[in-house]
């Protein structure tokens, strides 16, 4: 929370977050993710790295999937959650 705060201080117009839920309790990660998509509904370009890809998927609208460092898909996030490919690979659906 002290690193995006400290980051937005600058006015960015493009924010980049790595793995911002890593190792944070539940709540956290609903916090983190809340205010990543306020950022974006203010017309901040995000860059969002992230291994929860229900939580990613929801609030991006656009995504790449890579495998062993190689984009294997990609497109628009409501079409990509809807893959059925997605579905059993990244989401156990």
């Amino acid at each position: 929370m002290l690193a995006i705060g400290r980051g937005l201080m600058s006015r960015p117009k493009l924010c980049l977050f790595d793995e911002p839920s890593y190792g944070l309790a539940p709540l956290m990660v609903g916090e983190i993710f809340r205010i990543i998509q306020a950022l974006r509904d203010q017309g901040n370009t995000v860059f969002l790295i992230e291994q929860n890809v229900r939580r990613a998927l929801e609030i991006a609208g656009r995504a790449y999937v890579l495998e062993n460092g190689r984009i294997c898909l990609e497109g628009d996030c409501g079409g990509l959650i809807q893959s059925e490919f997605v579905r059993k690979a990244y989401l156990g659906l």
